[in-house]
């Protein structure tokens, strides 16, 4: 919002002096920039939803003259309105308007998109007038809890009553001498070491009021381990949280930390990281652990999945001297791993390397990483410029969330720098689209990307027990082969083995989609083209599209139908 402060100052609307007296109100109370401008009388509302409307030809509206159907509010559960400030105003077949503060908000507008399955039109509302109407629509959060309250007493009547403490006193030695019991230790350990075995990436550990549970995460798919006993949950947490070293007394407040540990594994000595994440929850502290493998890294391009030609693409892009490399993709699809790789093979003694990532997951030998620290206001932004005194060659980027961080990276991209970066899209193409939505000019998009690579993962089938199978014609042609090809295709599965724990699935491996900007798609990108004219440009210049990608998996007998069809659409 400091973007738009100073966009109103340029506008004469308000003074450098007055914007750096409501920047120290924000940084030291938090919140809106636009909230403390209102609060110091420097700017009306109406004139501030006026302005944004304008810049960014967005509707304003008055919802004060509105009248919302409950059907629409009944679209987006009450605590999202509250936690964005946005109400849903009305609903035209697949589009859903929301009265919003800030029309810029991409991750808000994302995540109603993915939760409702409506495409969103935001038009601006006042801060003030959201907050009302959404406690006009939904009761106040004070309301709801009364309202809870008194039902609660009403059914309760004149019931006998035992008041409990919600705070427990704790016994932080009580609680230390626990965790450190023989069956508490050996039982975390087996968890622990089980996991590694198995190949899992992740460990959940999560409390239920009547129960204890452990999953694993296995290529890309939770599965139920084993239920310890209730009673030790307090005890296996602490064990946790003091090999992380992490606060043991601290219930309330999310917690973050590290352990290392050297393990035996078929006689072989192996260094692992656990990345441990602790999380409050109504029924105790929900634990996830990501294992971090330095052996299960692969940085070998070749091996990723990439197809012959998009893999020649992405080596051309990344080995130019300057320019911006895009990976996009949901979280957990590999998007590290293929920076990573690419980072490995641009990696000579003649090169600076320089990374700002959030977390640091692996460390690479002769590349400068650095672990971002919000709380101390170390984040892509600040560190990409520091990065830019440095005299870097390359710099990677852990993720563009926001236009200040877009902003830099494509100004290093312009200047001399090769900049690898993710993105959160479903897609290589409206990747280009999120970065004008940032408030990048798409000239300035059109010259800097070179490349956008998109992925997702697919459980590739055990070799161990894959057995040819029958599938029907149609069912074929509905996933998007040709019917020409059906008569010499083979199909695979896995059977179910020792090995793949009767999944028929052991292992990973990456679907790609290979976007090259081009000088066609660049006017595509300067005359505003949508996502979908992007797509069809890129489609006719070669790109591989996702579901190709899966299909090409499936004719190599590598992947089955149900995996490419839960990962792509057509």
């Amino acid at each position: 919002m400091s973007r738009i402060g100073e966009l109103l100052v340029k506008a004469g609307k308000l003074t450098p002096e007055q914007l750096q007296q409501a920047l120290a109100a924000q940084q030291d109370q938090g919140g809106r920039l636009g909230t403390h401008l209102v609060k110091l009388d420097f700017i009306e509302d109406e004139d501030l939803v006026e302005f944004l409307s304008q810049r960014y030809g967005v509707p304003a509206i008055n919802l004060a003259d509105v009248e919302v159907d409950e059907t629409i509010l009944k679209v987006i559960p009450p605590d999202v309105c509250r936690k964005y400030t946005i109400l849903p105003v009305s609903k035209a077949g697949a589009k859903l308007t929301i009265a919003m503060v800030d029309p810029t908000n991409v991750f808000a507008m994302d995540d109603i998109k993915f939760m409702t399955g409506y495409n969103v039109e935001p038009v601006v509302a006042s801060e003030s007038s959201l907050r009302v109407a959404i406690d006009d629509y939904y009761g106040s959060t004070h309301s709801i809890e009364l309202k809870k309250v008194m039902e609660d007493l009403a059914v309760s009547d004149d019931a006998d009553l035992e008041v409990l403490d919600e705070e427990e006193d704790l016994d932080l030695a009580a609680l230390e001498q626990q965790s450190e019991e023989a069956p508490v230790v050996r039982l975390v350990n087996i968890v622990m070491t089980d996991a590694i075995k198995r190949g899992a990436s992740d460990i959940h550990i999560e409390p239920y009021e009547k129960e204890y549970r452990v999953r694993y995460r296995i290529d890309g798919l939770l599965y139920e381990m084993m239920r310890p006993p209730i009673k030790l949950k307090e005890a296996i947490t602490s064990r946790i949280k003091i090999m992380a070293k992490l606060d043991i007394a601290e219930k309330r407040l999310p917690q973050d930390g590290r352990i290392k540990i050297k393990t035996r594994l078929a006689n072989k000595i192996k260094d692992l990281d656990f990345r441990v994440s602790v999380l409050p929850t109504i029924f105790g502290e929900k634990i996830v652990m990501r294992l971090l493998d330095k052996d299960a890294l692969m940085l070998d391009m070749t091996k990723l999945g990439f197809e012959t030609d998009p893999l020649r693409r992405f080596e051309q892009a990344i080995f130019r001297p300057y320019g911006m490399v895009l990976v996009t993709g949901p979280t957990g699809s590999g998007k590290t791993n293929t920076l990573y790789s690419a980072l490995s093979r641009i990696n000579t003694p003649e090169v600076n390397i320089m990374t700002a990532e959030d977390p640091v997951e692996f460390n690479l030998q002769g590349i400068n990483q650095v672990q971002m620290k919000e709380q101390i206001g170390l984040n892509f932004a600040a560190a990409l410029r520091s990065f830019l005194r440095q005299d870097p060659n390359i710099v990677l980027v852990g993720e563009i969330r926001d236009f200040e961080t877009a902003e830099v990276a494509i100004k290093a991209a312009m200047t001399g720098h090769l900049v690898l970066s993710t993105l959160h899209t479903n897609d290589a193409p409206s990747s280009i689209n999120r970065m004008m939505n940032m408030g990048i000019e798409p000239f300035l998009v059109a010259s800097s990307v070179h490349l956008v690579v998109a992925q997702r993962l697919v459980r590739t089938i055990c070799l161990q027990c894959k057995e040819p199978v029958d599938v029907q014609p149609q069912a074929l042609v509905n996933v998007g082969f040709n019917k020409a090809e059906l008569k010499s295709m083979k199909l695979f599965r896995g059977r179910g083995c020792e090995r793949c724990s009767g999944t028929g699935y052991k292992g990973r491996i990456g679907l790609f989609e290979v976007m090259e900007i081009e000088d066609e798609t660049r006017e595509l990108i300067l005359s505003g083209g949508s996502a979908y004219e992007l797509r069809q440009k890129a489609l006719e210049n070669g790109m591989v599209s996702l579901r190709l990608s899966g299909l090409q998996k499936i004719r190599d007998g590598i992947t089955t139908i149900e995996e490419v069809m839960r990962e792509t659409v057509q």
